[in-house]
């Protein structure tokens, strides 16, 4: 089944026309992302847009959603007044279920104690025309690139890792509920013009070496905020000789250097992915205009002249990487990797090794690690560390299973986990006698941040391919190197283990019995939302108060966060997912990660109003109860990491009026301007130092808000004296009118009921 194959059609055949008008307007050859880019447009322009400077309109193609983002979005989208999504949609369910016995089990718990909100994301699904895919389906960017994804095409999803779908060459960009509503709503998507990073890839690669070691070697190059604002597109030989899978686990990790996306080329290796799962027409279609889906020729013959930054890799070269631990830009190639394990004292022993993921889930990987595996059951090694195996979609498990990839796993003692995020996002039930004791685990996820995979702070947690995971995980060490050291094993024998092999495609075809899909009601007018009054997991929003039309004064410092603070830091996954439909519960768990710069602890901050410390949320409630509003200022690339729109909701709905800070996450920012906050940055990063803990603060300049024109900040200190200093902002005239609305939702709702 060929999904939404008319719109394919439709983008398809205006492609030509729109790529020539780009051309001729900006007078030169074009990238692959700005063909893209311009081509969806919301409306069509006669003059070109600056990089990084000028905000744009578009129409994205499409809109996914997982089911932990996807219930705040549909909770929004079902106030705004409109009867179905103006575009083709879909929610998946991944991000609820707990990895902690095995899929069967797992996903059965999952589907008991979830009920009342799969319930809720099925009827509203069915109501707004919306599709959905049901618990134990997959991982949302796993099932979109098997059915949806499609070169040239461009879309939004309520997950930082949607960048997914670039294997496929498609603009598939992360972004928060509040945009995903603005889309579905038949409204424009905005988005500053993204600047564009080149990586021009030669050579091969060749035995250990896989898709996930360049992408580890640019976050290595680029680091978790090199990429903010930039479209990495990827080019060269050694761009064409990966496989669409592996295409796309590298496009998924770009998230982790701050991408606004990743793109590949469209080529051969597209279409023989396109066509073993069942999009032949797709594959066809793409190659009637397979010109306008890669970078004009001359783009490759002087990149320089056309990115904004470029960098080269030789795969010939390039060395299986290890990264971490604490943030994936810790890049380490394995032959100096047992090295910096000593050198840093990290945990030598390797206890848990987990592949899988929407990252590393493709029949390729699987089969490369399964490879490992029966080597390790033909050279009659043991499996030293706890193993586990997550699947990326029924798809792709049931296909392993028939091919007896399963099986192999289960012979060397490797937990296959239920098909879905699990352990990658903490929603997993880890066995260790201490949590509080220094230990290592390494994966083939995407993150590694503190306390992300199983909520302890000591874990120290690595990143590499599934290959190399499943390498250590046979050793139990860190310090142990493939490519060169050998093993005991039960006979007491020193053995190797051979360069692992696999299939990017299966040889049979993939197959399955019942991939997931629940296709929405054909009238979706009579149907009902299911959401209980009194439910603890689900509530329905009330719409944010307007601006009071003054500058703001008398603000309490809430926490100033020290250091890395992610949206894992300001809204924590893990347990807290169950809340993700309750906007006041899970603000209980509103920045209980970030370290106070006071007291270097976490979830401790001082109460002005009774002089003593306690909870991060708690202390806002109280300030809130008193009609106070307060500040959150913090260090650089706040809000690095998930799209997760609770980290700006929680701070809106409990008061805080600002977020200060030295630099942005991209996402982040724009969730706090569509919730009508206020993020500001340091307009002289020093200034940061001057904020002290009792401070009393005022933002003025407010009620002259314009873009481009700075706010200033004073500080009242406790000994009577003050500072002011000027702030900026990235604020246009549009999301300044949200800030005066209350949020963007409040400017649709208003706008929606002046056509009613």
């Amino acid at each position: 089944m060929v999904f939404d194959i008319d719109m394919i059609k439709k983008v398809y055949a205006a492609l030509p026309g729109k790529v020539e008008a780009t051309r001729k307007m900006l007078g030169r050859p074009l990238t692959l992302a700005e063909k893209i880019l311009y081509a969806h447009l919301y409306a069509p322009t006669t003059s070109p847009y600056e990089r990084g400077k000028s905000y744009v309109e578009f129409a994205p193609d499409r809109v996914a959603m997982q089911d932990a983002t996807a219930q705040m979005a549909l909770l929004q989208f079902m106030t705004c007044g409109r009867d179905q999504a103006a575009v083709p949609s879909t929610v998946h369910c991944d991000h609820l279920i707990q990895a902690k016995v095995g899929a069967t089990e797992d996903l059965a718990t999952a589907i008991d104690t979830n009920k009342e909100v799969y319930d809720f994301l099925s009827s509203i699904s069915d109501k707004y025309g919306i599709g959905f895919w049901k618990p134990g389906a997959g991982i949302i960017h796993q099932v979109v690139l098997e059915n949806y994804a499609f070169p040239g095409g461009m879309m939004i999803g309520t997950d930082s890792h949607t960048p997914n779908a670039g294997g496929l060459g498609m603009v598939a960009i992360g972004v928060g509920g509040a945009d995903a509503v603005d889309v579905m709503a038949g409204l424009p998507w905005e988005l500053k013009m993204p600047k564009l990073i080149g990586v021009k890839l030669t050579g091969k690669m060749s035995g250990w070496t896989s898709a996930k070691d360049i992408i580890l070697k640019v976050a290595g190059i680029l680091t978790v905020k090199g990429g903010t604002g930039a479209i990495v597109e990827y080019f060269g030989e050694g761009a064409d000789s990966l496989s669409a899978t592996g295409k796309g686990t590298i496009c998924n990790m770009g998230a982790e250097i701050g991408a606004t996306c990743s793109l590949f080329g469209y080529d051969s290796k597209m279409a023989d992915y396109l066509k073993v799962t069942s999009r032949a027409e797709v594959a066809a279609l793409a190659d009637g205009v397979k010109e306008h889906l890669r970078p004009d020729a001359e783009v490759y013959v002087d990149p320089a002249k056309y990115y904004d930054q470029v960098i080269e890799i030789n795969l010939n070269e390039l060395e299986p990487h290890v990264n971490g631990p604490f943030t994936p830009d810790l890049a380490w190639p394995i032959s100096k990797f047992a090295q910096a394990v000593k050198e840093n004292n990290w945990p030598e022993k390797l206890e848990v090794a987990l592949i899988g993921s929407c990252t590393n889930s493709s029949y390729e990987d699987i089969s490369r690690s399964a490879s490992l595996a029966q080597q390790a059951i033909d050279k009659q090694l043991d499996m030293k560390s706890e193993f586990t195996i997550t699947p990326g979609s029924e798809l792709v498990r049931f296909t392993i299973e028939r091919d007896g990839l399963l099986n192999t796993f289960d012979q060397v003692g490797g937990v296959v986990l239920a098909n879905a995020c699990g352990p990658c996002i903490g929603q997993w039930a880890r066995h260790i006698d201490d949590p509080t004791r220094k230990n290592s685990i390494i994966t083939s996820f995407n993150r590694n941040f503190a306390k992300r995979n199983d909520g302890n702070a000591s874990t120290h947690a690595f990143v590499a391919s599934p290959e190399i995971v499943t390498a250590l995980a046979i050793a139990g060490s860190l310090s142990f190197n493939p490519l060169t050291d050998k093993l005991k094993n039960k006979n007491g024998e020193e053995v190797m283990l051979d360069e692992p092999v696999g299939f990017e495609l299966p040889t049979k075809g993939f197959a399955v019995d019942d991939a997931g899909y629940q296709a929405p009601a054909a009238d979706g007018s009579a149907v009902q939302v299911k959401v209980s009054p009194t439910s603890d997991r689900l509530q329905l929003l009330a719409p944010f108060a307007a601006w009071e039309g003054t500058d703001l004064k008398g603000l309490k410092l809430l926490i100033k966060a020290k250091g890395k603070c992610t949206t894992d830091h300001i809204s924590m996954a893990g347990p807290w997912l169950k809340y993700r439909g309750h906007l006041d519960n899970i603000s209980n768990n509103m920045l209980i990660g970030a370290i106070n710069a006071f007291n270097d602890k976490s979830d401790t901050v001082k109460n002005e109003l009774t002089g003593e410390y306690g909870a991060v949320p708690a202390t806002m409630r109280a300030y809130k109860a008193a009609g106070l509003g307060a500040v959150v200022v913090g260090d650089e690339n706040y809000g690095e990491g998930s799209s997760r729109e609770h980290a700006a909701m929680e701070p809106r709905h409990l008061g805080v009026r600002a977020i200060l800070v030295k630099s942005f996450a991209r996402i982040h920012e724009t969730n706090l301007k569509k919730q009508g906050m206020l993020g500001l940055t340091f307009a002289n990063k020093e200034d940061y130092d001057k904020i002290q803990e009792d401070d009393n603060i005022d933002i003025l300049g407010l009620t002259s808000f314009a873009p481009g024109k700075q706010l200033t900040i004073v500080l009242h200190h406790k000994d009577g004296s003050t500072d002011e200093f000027a702030v900026n902002h990235t604020y246009n005239q549009q999301q300044i009118e949200w800030f005066k609305a209350g949020g963007a939702l409040n400017v649709i709702r208003a706008e929606a009921a002046k056509k009613a």
